[in-house]
């Protein structure tokens, strides 16, 4: 049986020597897939047993999880210029920029992952946040925004429009007015959005954004609309794609709570929640379908996350086993 600490935690993969980089691109491979919102329970029962196969698996996912640790720590001209220079084909360049930060043995398959996942745009953006944190910028307009964890925007102001471009992630924006009387726009991969003096939040999943309105009004042009296909009011959200508006629907202002740093449940399935709570850590957080349809209600903090998770093994019977730092597991509690 693995060593563990106190808490139950098997310790950090701590192997020496250089790890096959079809392994690297393998984990790479599984990580994009655990992250793409699509995985099913049979992928991730089988990518646990891919994990548990050899050492050398574990060490290549952890490696991957350090660089984007790394990555995500340093300053976005330092970290742009690291991605740049990692594109293929390598480089002189490349090697040494990645060297810097102790990621040259895993280079090969982190950009596979980056690719794969949209995270070129992502890490080279104006403007972004690591994973579990949540940033607030002032554009030079007065328009406030707040990143969401792993958020990512471009910012494009002319004479005509200023223009948000969301790449990643979710965003709560509350406009201010022009003095030059420029439109706001705010783009995503769906299509776009022009508020009326408002303040919402904007999420794209990849498949669908997600628009919910708290002041004021929205109009939603999904895909490469000219005209609005709907106006979404305060108190409202709706959904698009490139094709079609759904909605509106009544939003909550719970729903808006990462802004402040705490994630409300209110009778939610632990299965949403521990969906919600992995936006905010590193590594894969794993709900067993044994306790999928459990119910959580509560307030719980985003920026420590295993104090969140303690407190819902508190109030459910639920353990959470720690495989690694980076792979944790919501399962039924044992019977004593």
């Amino acid at each position: 049986m693995a060593r563990t600490d106190a808490l139950g935690r098997v310790p950090p993969v701590t192997g020496q020597g250089p790890i096959d980089p079809a392994i690297v691109r393998r984990a790479s491979a599984w990580m994009a897939r655990m992250w793409s919102g699509e995985a099913s329970a049979a992928d991730q029962a089988a990518c646990d047993a891919w994990l548990a196969a050899h050492p050398d698996h574990l060490r290549a996912w952890t490696r991957l999880q350090v660089m984007e640790g790394k990555l995500g720590g340093v300053s976005e001209p330092a970290a742009r210029q690291v991605l740049l220079e990692a594109r293929p084909p390598a480089s002189a360049a490349r090697r040494k920029a990645l060297q810097a930060l102790g990621l040259a043995a895993v280079a090969a398959g982190t950009a596979f992952t980056l690719r794969e996942t949209g995270g070129w745009h992502a890490l080279t953006a104006d403007y972004r946040s690591g994973i579990g944190e949540i940033r607030e910028i002032a554009l030079a307009d007065g328009t406030r925004v707040v990143l969401d964890s792993r958020s990512a925007i471009d910012v494009r102001f002319d004479g005509r429009e200023r223009r948000i471009i969301l790449l990643q992630g979710e965003i709560l924006v509350s406009t201010a007015v022009d003095t030059l009387g420029r439109p706001l726009r705010v783009q995503s991969r769906q299509g776009w959005v022009q508020p009326l003096g408002t303040r919402f939040t904007l999420r794209d999943d990849d498949r669908q954004a997600v628009l919910a309105v708290y002041e004021g009004a929205v109009d939603i042009y999904p895909g490469g609309a000219t005209q609005a296909a709907l106006r979404v009011h305060s108190g409202q959200r709706a959904h698009f794609d490139v094709h079609r508006a759904e909605g509106p629907m009544a939003a909550r202002e719970a729903d808006a709570a990462w802004a402040r740093g705490v994630l409300v449940a209110e009778d939610m399935r632990v299965a949403d929640f521990t969906a919600q709570l992995a936006r905010y850590r590193r590594g894969f957080l794993r709900c067993d379908p044994a306790v999928a349809d459990l119910r959580v209600t509560g307030v719980f903090s985003l920026h420590d996350t295993d104090r969140a998770l303690r407190s819902l093994a508190l109030g459910l019977p639920v353990d959470i086993r720690y495989r690694s730092p980076y792979w944790v597991t919501v399962s039924a509690r044992a019977m004593p």
